[in-house]
Parts: C-alpha cells; structure tokens; sequence
C-alpha cells in the first residue's frame, strides 16, 4: 500500500470495528470489506462500494408478492405491503428514549425520477451486515442466525400485544422484498448507524436481477 514506515494506520470493517490479533479469526475471512485507515474515525475521502453476493430466490421475481398479497382473503392488498415497508422502521425505532419519528411520503415529481414511496425515520440505523443481510430473500428478522443477532444491537422480539403496537405487523411473513416489487420495481434503502459517522446504501432492482 506504499505506507511509509513510520506511518501508523489501522485496519477496520465497514462497522468501524478496529481489526486486532484477538478478533481477526472472527471478523476477517473471504468477500469481507476493510478499510485502510489512518485512525478508526477517519473520514472517508470518497464513496466506497461492497458487491453483495447472494443467489436470490426465483420467486422474488416470479411471484413478486402476488401471490401472498393477493390471497389476502378479499382485502385490498395494497395496505398490508405498506406496512410491511414501515416494519423496519417500527423495529429500528422502538429502542429510541426520545422522539420516534416516522414519515411516509409519496413522491411523484418526474424531475426527480419515477414516483416512489419513501419511508424515513429516526431509528438506530443498519450497519452493511444488516443491510447484507436484510437482502437476503426470506431471511426473517426472527430467525436470523449468527453475527446478524450479535449485530442487531440485542433485539428482542416484542411481547405479544395488538399487532400495531409491538412493530410485528408482518401480515403474511415475505418481509418488505416482496413488498416492494409489489408496489414497484426496486428498493432503495439509506442508512447511517447511531454509531458511525458512515452512511451505507442498497439497492436492489429487478431490471438489475
């Protein structure tokens, strides 16, 4: 890397975790992100990207959420695949001590691209291993396994109250990926972790599937 030698630097994941002799074993191995840096808060001079490799399943594409949406026993469908798009947000948010803030906009300026539906808030925010593995098709907030629990800030699946308080109104259990090529054609999601100064970015589109 051309580093002089009296230079001193560190190495880190995306989440900013400094890599040591101690924890290398764990967070290092094939595909994984580092940074070179030259303290652990350092800012980023440019944007960098993280290729996520995945095979999705064939139904993201071929069933599109038709088929659970459209079994929703006469009800218009439309309502339940927006509440799965704000499902995440419910979670993220349910931790906050202050303000929980929830916005729902439907932008349909063309100037500013093809109508869209956004959902923002002002939850604890995900790091790239979440975003990796919230990609993941019919991977399920409750039964994700290994470093997503230990990297989803403990969450704990709420007590089982009415659906609309304890932010578990996933209706038919496909998660916000088939939500979204319900109502569209891609998914957009920005994210800044409580704990970082870095912003990370995913997008997934069928026209790119």
């Amino acid at each position: 890397f051309d580093i002089p030698s009296k230079e001193t630097f560190v190495i880190t994941t995306t989440n900013r975790t400094e890599i040591t002799e101690d924890n290398f074993s764990k967070l290092v191995h094939d595909g994984v992100t580092l940074y070179l840096l030259k303290s652990v808060d350092q800012m980023l001079l440019l944007a960098t990207k993280e290729r996520i490799e995945f095979l999705p399943h064939y139904d993201t594409l071929v069933k599109s959420g038709m088929y659970e949406y459209y079994a929703s026993e006469g009800q218009n469908p439309l309502p339940f695949a927006l509440a799965e798009l704000i499902d995440n947000s419910l979670s993220a948010t349910s931790q906050n001590t202050g303000i929980r803030s929830i916005q729902i906009k439907l932008l349909f300026d063309d100037s500013q691209g093809k109508p869209a539906v956004a959902v923002i808030d002002n939850g604890s925010g995900m790091t790239s291993k979440q975003l990796n593995n919230w990609a993941v098709y019919r991977l399920s907030k409750f039964t994700r396994q290994g470093d997503f629990e230990s990297d989803h800030s403990g969450y704990v699946r709420p007590l089982p109250v009415p659906r609309s308080l304890n932010s578990d109104i996933s209706y038919f259990g496909v998660g916000g990926k088939q939500a979204v090529f319900f109502v569209g054609q891609s998914a957009r999601m920005i994210s800044k972790p409580a704990t970082s100064q870095d912003v990370h970015e995913l997008v997934l589109s069928k026209e790119d599937f």
